[in-house]
Formats: structure tokens, sequence, C-alpha cells
């Protein structure tokens, strides 16, 4: 936190530069101050983990709150970077930030389309700076089915998909449940966005998996096997298991495997053995900001957890 004078050539540097190595400070606590200033100033920097009423979406993205942050998505084998998944976040000037369970709206509410639309537009802005400033890296969004069903919808996120030379595509995360409470909706879906640099992953895939048995047509690129399966797996014999079936769905049908929720070097060492594709987790990476995803996952080497 910076304190002194507002207008001060010193506060002026040390937040440019704070900046540009992608840190987070609070506004400037102007001198002189009052307790209360001082009280709000510092609550920005803690989490709540329960805001109550939840935040409302539409404030949130009036006053300019939301972000994306992204999370590597790691080479089980060669631990080289393969992607990045952007996720949503809210930097509430008082709630500090808030996580997507407590501002995202549901498919009727109006402010619905105007997040997925954020999503997408600052997706496409972060690509563009990092082939700009970094090099070309594979961007993942999350979209809900409900906004892939709207043809409008569908035509907005076309239209907003960089047309540069380097551009290969975004691939697009859907829930499982939903793509299969939606199969052939979702499958329509992935096959209309193959022409147009679009693919489909299907996310957070856990129990429900056998019923993407015996598919005739299987036009989704990637599965994404649920956190919830993936954490301790090491040691349960049942999620093991299961993870290994998931892994053989999507052998059989050409897709890659993305292990979600990877936290320890026993799951990694697992899923690495089960023969995925990739991890992603806080093994080797929390979710963060597009600068400090950047300077320390695209400038640095990936090393084997221990």
């Amino acid at each position: 936190m910076l304190v002194g004078p507002q207008n001060s050539p010193t506060i002026g540097s040390v937040r440019e530069l704070a900046e540009g190595l992608g840190l987070a400070i609070l506004p400037t606590l102007a001198t002189p101050f009052a307790s209360d200033d001082l009280r709000n100033s510092v609550a920005a920097f803690l989490p709540i983990e329960t805001p109550t009423p939840p935040v409302d979406a539409a404030e949130a993205i009036r006053a300019g709150w939301l972000e994306l942050w992204y999370q590597p998505k790691i080479h089980t084998h060669k631990l080289t970077l393969q992607g990045a998944e952007a996720l949503i976040r809210m930097r509430h000037p008082y709630l500090g930030i808030v996580e997507p369970a407590y501002f995202i709206p549901d498919d009727g509410d109006p402010h619905f389309q105007a997040l997925s639309e954020f999503v997408i537009n600052q997706a496409t802005a972060d690509w563009r700076n990092f082939v700009a400033e970094h090099g070309r890296v594979d961007i993942s969004i999350n979209l809900p089915i409900a906004f892939l069903q709207n043809t409008a919808s569908v035509r907005y996120l076309y239209q907003q998909l960089p047309n540069h030379p380097a551009f290969d595509g975004f691939i697009i995360e859907i829930n499982g449940t939903d793509i299969i409470q939606n199969l052939s909706l979702a499958r329509d879906i992935a096959k209309q966005g193959r022409f147009r640099k679009i693919a489909i992953s299907i996310d957070d895939l856990g129990a429900e998996w056998s019923s993407l048995v015996g598919l005739r047509e299987f036009p989704f690129v990637e599965i994404k096997v649920d956190r919830q399966l993936v954490s301790g797996c090491a040691d349960d014999r049942l999620k093991k298991t299961m993870c290994r079936h998931i892994r053989e769905l999507a052998d059989n049908y050409g897709a890659r495997t993305v292990a979600e929720g990877v936290e320890t070097r026993a799951d990694f060492l697992t899923v690495r053995e089960l023969g995925f594709d990739m991890v992603q987790g806080f093994l080797f990476g929390k979710p963060m900001r597009m600068p400090k995803f950047a300077r320390s996952m695209m400038r640095q080497s990936v090393k084997m957890p221990q």
C-alpha cells in the first residue's frame, strides 16, 4: 500500500513500476488520513469467502472489476507448457478477490450474456498481448452451453476471434454434465467450430463419463477429468480406476486428456503413469494474472515437482 500525497511523483513512479511487474497494489492512501480511511484501504486485501449477499454481476461489469487469470496446462512427460485456461475473477474494492461462484448470474439473468462476452473479449485481447510481448500460447476459455445455443452469441464469438497468422484457435471448455444433457447441440457446436478455429473440451467430467461410451460421433478434442476424481487418486483405488477408464475412453475417440486439480507429486506421478496427456493444478501453478503468467510460466522452464 502506497501512503503519501496523491499527486506525488514518487508515488506515481512506484505505482508504474508495480504495474509493470504485475503486482497488485492498493489505492494510494493520501495523507493526512483518518482511521476509517486506513480501515477501508486495508479491507481491499482481505478476500471474503462468502459474500452476503452475492456480488451483483451488473455492477462488476459496469465498474470494470472483472479480470481473467490464467492457469498453466502442463505436458505430463515433456514438462512443457501446453496452454492456459482463462478463469474469471472479480477484484472488488472492499471484498478483495471474489470467486466466480458469488457473482456468476443464472442463465436467465440479463447480464449472463455480457459476462460471457467479457470473457471472449478479454481472452482475445490477452492473446494478442501474449503474441506481441511473450510468444504464442493456446488459450482455453469457459463458456456455458446456454450461451452457445444462441445463434447470435456464436456469431459474436466468431467475429471477435483474432485475425492473425499466428492464431491457431481457442478451446472452449463446457461442463461435462451440460454436454451430456445437451449432447446433440454440443456435437453440432463442436463440428461447426472446426471451420472457425474453435475446439470444444469436455470439462469437469466425473462419474457420468459412461454416458459417452459408444458414441458414433465424438467431435470433442479434449476431456478434462474432474478434480474430485484426480485428487487423492494415488491412494484411492476406485478413483484411479475411474481415471483410467476415462483416459481409455478419450483414447478410443482420439481425444487428449487433462487431469485437473493435481496438487501432490504422488497424484501427478499416478496420472502420468495412467497415460494422461496434460495436468493442471496447484502443483504446477495457481491461476494468476496475465503479466505474472507470462513472466513465471512462459519465460522459465517447468521443473519436476518435489
